[in-house]
């Protein structure tokens, strides 16, 4: 899937460049493509090299707490749920552990966290996997989960509307949990239905229960606080609730009279390692959709979508805010450039900078996390991986334009 993909947006942005040259008469189009290729393999060179720090960092404490033994505690309250979801993996295993603290870190809004413990637990999983070349069961639905997962606390979205003027930037907080909730059960619906996941099964019911009513609180409360309050909290329980684990592992590791510092020794080897290996991936998936970014054929499906929908004369406004959303799935940071771009060319309260912002947080960021955690293990047959993916991120999306125009159309 990924060979197709990949050798899909060269041969597209190759044919929207040879259009734009021979009939357009853009002689500088090869120029950009090229410029595009040698920025973007810079760019994925210094994705990765920056993740060597935080990848030492968490991997290191990921070991203390395996050791440690707390990891093991957080895991045995959803071992009944993996049971169900993921039969393949055993009991207790330190897959488990890592699943449980990458998805905690993506509710909390903790990026720089989750990808570290993800990657932790795609290695553990690979362990278990007898075809190592081949995503198993366990690593796609962990993997569709991880990029449709539920945040919690998108704090950094509403900084860059208050810093773009908006009247009250935290105005997207409840349309963007309603969206990434949806793409989430979307995503785990998509898997089951692939891979024959029994869904209605009481205990899964019973956790799906208790994780929509966890949802439901949370929107009860935070909808309550004015926008100064509700940053200055959503800040505060995501910075004290992960320093507090750290600590705890820590502590218990102490506690069970540990080398506490060589076992984050042995795991910051692991995270640097991780790091480097990563590096041709993620090379070969910027630099594919950068030449089809800067070839003008992103441009092109924008404003094919704009015809359709005028055809059918439907609302058009959201066409403004899907050029986010088209780039979502390939790179969080391109996207959030979208997001940005939006908001300063249409305002941040315009009903397009809203849905930008709503749309960037309903979603992970697919195919890079598809680069990154299948990448570190070294799978190249990702299966039904993508396009599960892919429906997740459509769920979402489709989520995020509903309740966009739900609550301020």
């Amino acid at each position: 899937m990924l060979n197709f993909i990949w050798i899909l947006f060269f041969l597209t942005a190759f044919v929207t460049a040879g259009f734009k040259w021979l009939v357009l008469g853009d002689q500088a189009i090869f120029s950009e493509l090229m410029n595009a290729m040698f920025s973007l393999s810079k760019t994925a060179f210094d994705i990765s090299i920056g993740l060597s720090g935080i990848l030492a960092l968490w991997l290191g404490i990921m070991k203390i707490g395996e050791h440690s033994g707390f990891i093991d505690l957080l895991t045995r309250a959803l071992n009944p749920l993996f049971a169900r979801l993921m039969p393949e993996i055993p009991k207790n295993h330190p897959a488990l552990g890592a699943m449980v603290m990458n998805i905690a870190a993506n509710m909390l809004g903790l990026d720089n966290a989750a990808t570290p413990m993800g990657i932790k637990a795609m290695q553990e999983m690979q362990k278990l996997n007898p075809n190592p070349s081949q995503a198993s069961n366990p690593q796609i639905l962990f993997l569709v989960i991880n990029t449709s997962s539920v945040t919690l606390f998108p704090v950094t979205i509403f900084a860059y509307r208050a810093q773009l003027g908006a009247a009250n930037p935290t105005d997207v907080f409840i349309p963007i949990l309603i969206a990434t909730y949806v793409s989430t059960l979307t995503g785990l619906l998509a898997v089951a239905a692939v891979q024959k996941i029994n869904l209605l099964d009481k205990v899964v019911l019973t956790y799906l229960g208790g994780i929509t009513a966890l949802v439901g609180g949370l929107l009860a409360y935070f909808s309550g606080l004015d926008q100064a309050e509700m940053l200055k909290q959503s800040a505060l329980i995501s910075h004290v609730t992960l320093f507090s684990l750290v600590i705890a592992f820590i502590g218990s590791a102490a506690y069970k009279r540990l080398n506490a510092y060589e076992l984050f020794i042995e795991g910051a080897k692991q995270g640097f390692q991780t790091a480097i290996s990563i590096i041709p991936y993620l090379v070969a998936m910027l630099v594919a959709f950068g030449v089809f970014r800067a070839s003008g054929a992103l441009d092109l499906i924008t404003q094919g979508l704009r015809w359709l929908v005028d055809l059918f004369q439907i609302d058009n406004r959201f066409i403004d805010g899907l050029p986010t959303a088209l780039m979502k799935p390939f790179s969080g940071s391109g996207a959030r450039a979208m997001m940005i771009d939006t908001m300063q060319s249409h305002g941040a309260d315009s009903f397009a900078g809203r849905l930008a912002s709503v749309v960037q947080g309903s979603t992970e960021t697919t195919f890079y996390v598809l680069a990154v955690y299948f990448g570190a293990v070294g799978i190249s047959n990702i299966r039904h991986a993508a396009s599960c993916g892919i429906i997740a991120d459509l769920g979402g999306i489709g989520a995020a334009i509903f309740v966009t125009y739900w609550f301020f159309g």
